[in-house]
């Protein structure tokens, strides 16, 4: 597996992460299994809740009030990462994303197999915010709690967010 990271400022009315980055893994295995259930298998045994199945949505949103990992289980797309005119990404089976709270996504298009399987640190529910983020927003934003493991069970996580890896 290969990981990527950078941050995120401030993007008109998306207010991303300014403290911590995002986090790509790439080339994640399903280890013999499908993909999709090995994403949800390690989601759960990494302590994640609220595992869905989905896509992502084809609107510029965020939400402040939950951290969320997207694991791409089958298909691909393209996605924009911190909002209107920001970073746009080629997502394929295999690649995981790390949003802390406050990142802008979006999906700008997709095959027609594209699959994610997402979930949230225990304790936290996403709100789904598409406008500015107000003060209490962003209070949520700075005040989340971390998670206690990645999701993939790696090291990435504890290591750009806390830097103690």
């Amino acid at each position: 597996m290969h990981v990527d990271h950078f941050l995120l400022s401030k993007n008109g009315w998306v207010p991303n992460n300014p403290r911590l980055p995002v986090i790509i893994y790439h080339g994640v295995s399903g280890d013999g299994e499908d993909l999709a259930d090995a994403f949800e298998a390690r989601f759960a045994r990494n302590g994640w809740k609220g595992i869905w199945r989905n896509g992502v949505y084809n609107y510029h949103h965020y939400h402040t009030m939950a951290h969320e990992v997207l694991g791409v289980a089958r298909g691909y797309a393209t996605v924009v990462l911190g909002g209107p005119g920001q970073r746009e990404f080629l997502i394929s089976a295999g690649d995981c994303l790390i949003l802390p709270a406050g990142t802008g996504h979006c999906c700008i298009g997709a095959s027609s197999d594209f699959l994610v399987i997402g979930a949230y640190p225990p304790g936290q529910n996403p709100d789904l915010r598409k406008d500015a983020p107000g003060e209490a927003g962003i209070h949520y934003i700075d005040t989340l709690p971390l998670p206690d493991a990645d999701p993939l069970g790696g090291d990435a996580l504890e290591r750009l967010w806390t830097g103690k890896a």
